[in-house]
């Protein structure tokens, strides 16, 4: 059981540092027109896992409400939102397909602001993990073992792309393949810690777990809407992007029939 919950909480960071390890075998840095394709499939994933993975659960939980079954999925969604929101503000950071840094000014160098894009939209990533984890080990949630392990899968497949979107750019930038995988590393570290925190607040508070999922949920749509849809469309207008969304969110729909 100990083996089955650390590897579902490590997974996806498994995703990430294979995605950065492609530093070691790709010469060329990544382009444009495979960027939007990654960014989009990876909102895919996102935006499917936080329907069928976080929102609908949270809702069946809340059944004993009635008509009312929404309202903690209503609540926890807006919070997530709010807090991704906060976060986006407090902590500076850089978006890969923007010259303008966001949040507070800061001195710190592009690369590491780099990294901390990455890392806000790792958070609530690593948080849809440890709640739905907890919500099968709890054992009355409705969430069956193959369903928390399908989101671990699909975070983990969407997270190949983005350790990759991290670290290439880098090398190509003249950084050395060791910094440029270290820095893709610790983009994704994030994400267990998330994971683990959530894991245990879910654990106490066992009868807030719709709001937790929700609230996970809000945070990755977040992400979605802010970050990634935006980088799909940068550039010269293409529908590249919308194409692999599909493709994500497909393949997300996938594993939750099949492992769900």
């Amino acid at each position: 059981m100990t083996e089955r919950i650390l590897g579902e909480l490590f997974l996806p960071f498994l995703g990430t540092s294979l995605g950065a390890g492609c530093v070691f075998f790709l010469e060329r840095g990544m382009g444009l027109t495979l960027q939007r394709a990654l960014t989009g499939f990876a909102a895919g994933v996102m935006a499917a896992a936080s329907v069928w993975s976080l929102l609908i659960p949270a809702m069946e939980q809340a059944a004993e409400l009635g008509r009312w079954a929404f309202l903690p999925a209503v609540i926890g969604f807006w919070l997530g939102v709010l807090f991704l929101l906060a976060l986006d503000r407090a902590i500076p950071h850089l978006h890969q397909s923007s010259g303008q840094p966001e949040g507070p000014h800061t001195h710190l160098k592009r690369t590491t602001m780099l990294v901390l894009a990455i890392i806000l939209h790792n958070i609530p990533e690593g948080m849809a993990v440890g709640v739905v984890l907890a919500g099968w080990l709890a054992g009355d949630a409705g969430i069956t073992a193959a369903g928390s392990l399908a989101l671990s899968v699909g975070i983990a497949v969407q997270n190949f792309p983005e350790g990759a979107i991290i670290s290439l750019p880098l090398r190509s930038s003249g950084m050395g393949k060791g910094r440029a995988f270290l820095y893709g590393l610790l983009s994704g570290a994030a994400e267990p810690l998330a994971a683990v925190l959530t894991l245990w607040a879910a654990g106490l508070v066992l009868p807030a777990l719709p709001y937790l999922l929700s609230f996970a949920a809000g945070a990755m749509i977040y992400v979605v809407v802010e970050e990634l849809i935006p980088e799909t469309a940068a550039g010269e207008h293409s529908n590249l992007g919308t194409l692999f969304f599909a493709a994500g969110f497909t393949v997300m729909l996938v594993l939750d029939g099949v492992l769900g």
